[in-house]
């Protein structure tokens, strides 16, 4: 893996590798783009990008390893670990961007911050720091760690930070510039890559309802009180804001009407499809209805009679309507004004209007519905993102198959290259059994089928001595399989919607104590969720994991739009794949995943549903994995106990 990204950075490439557990692929990364990023002419920042706040440790501690085994005369790796603004920042004020950590009303004067800025970034480059060291040791100097963070980064090789920071539009424009950053002075390294397309889908993802047309109102004219109240505003500057409250007040009237249409329409089905033009054509009317009451330009000197073009004018009311600057009137929700749900939610409208990749679909969510607009194509955002960059790594234990994350993140060409590398693991250390006695298909469920897969895993309970987790794709599939039910042998603890990354922690330091004990936890958690992604349960703390039914997205509008756009783009063979049950698999992978975390660790791997065996999902697990069949939960419990008793757990190397 070093090899070849090494030779495709150096060639400003862009490297995707299915890299399992075990093989070391964060060293393996950092050391193939230091490798290139050192043999550059010019300053070449590496930006190594994960999904999560828990994945940034072994980052941190990757690095300090490798600065410790440098020979005499290498220059150690400086890094900046940045999280984001509201995990390290105390009392951030989200509209004024302004927060307390700096001691506000404290007595701090600005020489004396000045002063503890420059000892907190000389303690940040010192060594290799988690950010969890930063903020303690800037809120111990009344500094804000964020600024301080941020204020090292031009000085740093490596920088961690989350996708959101280069594949979120608004984000980067912001923030690269701040750090002295540039992208096409980056060497990308994206970890966890697999869950890319979704991140970027989810940044685009924007909502319309008719509180938040109205909460724009109110803001937009409180907005303008606070103009005529303060004098710094010019007449034209009022003017401009007015022109876009008036609009405001039409398009309020016209969504209302709109929004009821809908609700009629629906019948009984929960959600509609709509055309960008039928969101577009209201705001266009209400452009027109307010010009038609006006007798001079009120916007540019140059715009006849205060009815400028198409694209001028949407440009114009947006940008009113994203730099409002006012509390929120939304005491529920006080996280971001109105007027910018609805400047971000117009902007994506604007951007892919002419595009099929555009979902917009109404359904009955919150009072009077609700309008979402999602993404199809991830690729059409972080493609020319990937093209601007120096060079990249993507890596993922499920990046599986490479060349579909290829597809669905816009990357081609000559400057992509792909591999898939071996699992060092002894596969006979990590069996995968599939229970072709069950299912979750819809249909097919009865309470036989749910009183079945309990008692398969009460069979690795009681044949196994260790903790076992058992995934599933939803709370309500917990619920409805797992729910109250008492299983013999361990207690059970199941995840939350609410956990956080402390949660998590802390269960993974109780699992460590209790091993050995006879204190073992059945640990329950969906696929996707905190607990079955990005945590290590290294030194053998499962025996064993258990996943129930296969994490296929719900039929929708949106799915619906999805396969219909991937069969467009990619193919009817690669449709329903790529839409469904290629990431439902790797949901199931990433969970399978997780006991096994070095060379000594064993674990058993039960599959709870027989359509695991039907060749649309076989073909989407690796080539080296092979099933084995369990046809009740007696022949689990022999199979479990019949591994156990030959396969130790070894001692780390």
């Amino acid at each position: 893996m070093i090899e070849q990204a090494t030779a495709s950075l150096l060639d400003d490439g862009i490297h995707l590798a299915a890299a399992p557990t075990g093989i070391g692929k964060t060293a393996a990364a950092l050391a193939a783009a230091l490798a290139a990023s050192r043999s550059s002419a010019s300053d070449v920042t590496i930006m190594f990008m994960t999904g999560k706040q828990s994945q940034h440790r072994i980052v941190v501690d990757t690095i300090e390893m490798i600065n410790k085994r440098l020979k005499n005369g290498e220059m150690p790796i400086k890094v900046v670990d940045m999280i984001g603004r509201a995990s390290m920042c105390e009392n951030l004020d989200v509209f004024t961007g302004t927060c307390e950590c700096e001691g506000v009303g404290g007595g701090f004067t600005n020489s004396r911050i000045e002063s503890a800025k420059d000892e907190i970034s000389a303690f940040i480059l010192s060594k290799p720091r988690h950010v969890e060291e930063t903020i303690m040791m800037s809120r111990n100097h009344k500094v804000c760690p964020w600024k301080a963070a941020r204020a090292c980064v031009p000085s740093a090789e490596v920088v961690i930070c989350d996708y959101n920071h280069l594949f979120i539009d608004d984000v980067r424009n912001a923030s690269l510039p701040s750090m002295g950053l540039a992208v096409e002075n980056l060497i990308l390294i994206v970890d966890e890559a697999h869950n890319l397309p979704d991140r970027v889908r989810m940044g685009l993802e924007r909502g319309l309802t008719p509180t938040i047309v109205r909460n724009s109102v109110f803001e937009v004219e409180e907005m303008i009180g606070e103009m005529k109240k303060d004098g710094m505003s010019s007449q034209q500057e009022i003017e401009n804001k007015t022109w876009t409250l008036k609009v405001l007040k039409d398009m309020r009237q016209r969504i209302g009407r709109f929004f009821d249409k809908l609700v009629s329409k629906m019948g009984d089905d929960s959600e509609l499809a709509l055309q960008p033009s039928e969101i577009t054509e209201l705001l266009d009317t209400s452009f027109d209805a307010v010009a038609a009451t006006m007798t001079q330009a009120t916007l540019d000197g140059d715009l006849p009679s205060g009815k400028p073009k198409k694209e001028k004018r949407n440009e114009i009311f947006i940008s009113n309507l994203a730099n409002n600057q006012v509390k929120s009137v939304d005491d529920d929700d006080p996280s971001e004004q109105d007027t910018h749900r609805l400047a971000h939610m117009l902007e994506v409208l604007m951007r892919f209007t002419d595009s099929t990749a555009l979902s917009i679909v109404f359904d009955g969510g919150g009072r009077d519905g609700r309008i979402r607009l999602r993404l199809l194509d991830p690729g059409l955002v972080s493609g020319p993102v990937f093209d601007r960059c120096r060079g990249s790594i993507l890596m993922s234990g499920t990046l599986n198959p490479p060349s579909m994350y290829a597809d669905l993140l816009g990357i081609s060409g000559p400057r992509c290259s792909m591999a898939v590398y071996a699992s060092p693991f002894a596969k006979e250390r990590r069996p995968v059994v599939v229970a072709d006695d069950v299912t979750t298909l819809y249909k097919a469920r009865s309470p036989e089928n749910t009183k079945t897969i309990q008692e398969h895993i009460q069979q690795l309970l009681d044949n196994s001595t260790g903790h076992i987790a058992v995934f599933a794709p939803s709370y309500n599939m917990i619920e409805e399989m797992i729910g109250s039910t008492w299983f013999t042998g361990a207690r059970t603890v199941t995840e939350s919607r609410d956990w956080t990354k402390r949660d998590v922690d802390e269960l993974v330091i109780r699992l460590r104590e209790l091993k050995g004990t006879k204190q073992r936890r059945l640990i329950v958690g969906v696929f996707g969720g905190r607990l079955s992604e990005g945590v290590d349960y290294h030194g053998g703390l499962l025996d064993a994991v258990a996943c129930i039914g296969i994490p296929n997205p719900p039929p929708s509008a949106y799915q619906n739009s999805l396969k219909t756009y991937m069969e467009t783009r990619f193919g009817r063979e690669n449709s329903w794949r790529y839409a469904s049950t290629q990431p439902a698999i790797n949901s199931i992978l990433q969970a399978m995943g997780r006991p096994i975390r070095a060379m000594g660790d064993r674990a058993l791997i039960l599959l709870l549903d027989r359509r695991i065996k039907d060749r649309t999902y076989t073909r989407c697990f690796p080539d080296d994995i092979r099933f084995n069949n369990s046809s009740n939960p007696q022949s689990t419990g022999r199979i479990a106990r019949r591994f156990f008793a030959k396969v130790l757990p070894l001692p780390d190397i």
